[in-house]
């Protein structure tokens, strides 16, 4: 009698648990958007396949994934004003935060500027000291800072360059009208291979100018109100970028097939292939990032950090590496229960060993 109602005991405890972690998961499900700095591409496979794989789903999660409006790109208003609850953003949002928006910055998904200055395989343009004299893009110093600080540091001064201000760029860098344009590693040069055009990318990652880029960013607010939604968020997302990296074919399909309609797999894979680099660099978790090199692009960008009147106190939503792992109410919850339960258990098997001895004795 005592032992079925030991067994009985723990068969209820066990479903009591199940329903427990299956009611918070079911109930926990909270609707949030992600603002994407740039149309649908492999450039953020890794949210997609997130989605898609229910890594999202699992965190308690259903996530709306917007691309952006090409005319207006800025992700920092859509934020702070609540239409989105996460965004992706440059390096800029530095300055954003020194100036006062309540800007926090949650990973890099890129680990190094993935933006580069393109020139004609014949131009003659062959790095920076090359540009003296040149027609180029504009660009603002508030978001690629970088490109402008590579031209400075081999003595190439902003006023040392003619500055282009067409309409089509790219029909322009074609007919020789622009030198140098400003393009993101993964779409341009595409292009013009597409076209027959031998180009040359005269990036800052060469000379050691290592900003992060595709920063994964929030608020201060949301932080407030619901750290632990942010932190599931953030845990899903990396999880999708590490699946991203390891299963390259499903991740392009995943980003073709639901997301980047438009263009073709040949393209989606030489993205893929140029970005790997920028996002898994040995030694160093995906999506991590530092104060300290936080603090070194301030003063490679020009910042007065002392007299902007706001300091990177709390900027960075974690000092600890990205790749630890975290401890969850979900987790928590069913550690509980799992140590509520292993007495009953360990009771019921001591029991039936000694009605067995009993037993026998008889």
């Amino acid at each position: 009698m005592i032992a079925a109602r030991s067994a009985s005991l723990v068969r209820q405890l066990g479903l009591i648990w199940v329903m427990l972690l299956f009611s918070f998961q079911s109930s926990a499900i909270e609707n949030v958007t992600l603002q994407l700095k740039w149309t649908h591409q492999f450039q953020f496979a890794g949210y997609y396949v997130a989605k898609e794989k229910g890594f999202y789903k699992e965190a308690g999660l259903h996530v709306n994934i917007v691309p952006a409006d090409p005319s207006n790109p800025d992700t920092f208003f859509s934020v702070l004003s609540g239409r989105a609850q996460f965004g992706l953003t440059h390096s800029g949002i530095l300055q954003q935060r020194l100036e006062g928006k309540p800007l926090v910055a949650m990973a890099a998904i890129l680990q190094s500027s993935p933006y580069c200055w393109m020139v004609k395989a014949q131009s003659g343009i062959n790095g920076p000291k090359d540009f003296v004299n040149k027609r180029v893009s504009h660009i603002s110093r508030s978001e690629n800072a970088e490109l402008l600080v590579m031209l400075e540091r081999a003595g190439v001064e902003a006023k040392d360059l003619a500055l282009y201000a067409g309409l089509h760029p790219i029909r322009d860098f074609q007919r020789g009208i622009v030198d140098a344009l400003q393009v993101y590693v993964t779409n341009e040069p595409f292009q013009m291979a597409q076209l027959g055009i031998d180009v040359r990318l005269i990036c800052p990652k060469r000379y050691g100018l290592n900003v992060y880029g595709d920063i994964l960013f929030t608020s201060e607010q949301l932080l407030k109100n619901n750290p632990e939604l942010a932190e599931r968020f953030l845990q899903a997302s990396l999880r999708g970028w590490r699946y991203a990296l390891l299963n390259l074919q499903e991740a392009l399909t995943i980003t073709q097939s639901r997301y980047a309609k438009d263009k073709t797999m040949e393209q989606l894979a030489y993205e893929a292939e140029k970005l790997s680099s920028y996002i898994s660099v040995p030694g160093v978790p995906i999506g991590n990032m530092t104060l300290n090199k936080w603090e070194w692009i301030a003063d490679l960008y020009g910042f007065d950090r002392d007299t902007s009147g706001h300091s990177l106190s709390g900027f960075l939503l974690y000092s600890r590496p990205l790749d630890k792992p975290v401890w969850s109410w979900m987790l928590i919850a069913a550690v509980v229960l799992t140590i509520v339960s292993i007495p009953m258990y360990i009771y019921l098997i001591f029991f039936k060993q000694r009605k067995y001895k009993l037993m026998r004795r008889q």
